[in-house]
């Protein structure tokens, strides 16, 4: 098996780390009413609303 001959520079390393990124998440407005302000994209809220409609099967906290 291969092995290199000399470690990589630090600059050849840093050019390759310099995609390394994180995203923000991305956040929408609230459709219903009396909810929280914003949610995460394509996730259910805590009230168990979707896209503006109630989820089926989802049970109130009492």
């Amino acid at each position: 098996m291969a092995h290199p001959k000399r470690k990589h520079s630090h600059q050849r390393s840093a050019k390759r780390r310099t995609h390394y990124v994180t995203t923000m998440p991305e956040v929408s407005e609230t459709k219903t009413i009396g909810g929280d302000p914003l949610h995460l994209r394509h996730c259910a809220s805590k009230d168990g609303y979707y896209k503006g409609r109630r989820l089926p099967g989802y049970k109130d906290a009492e």
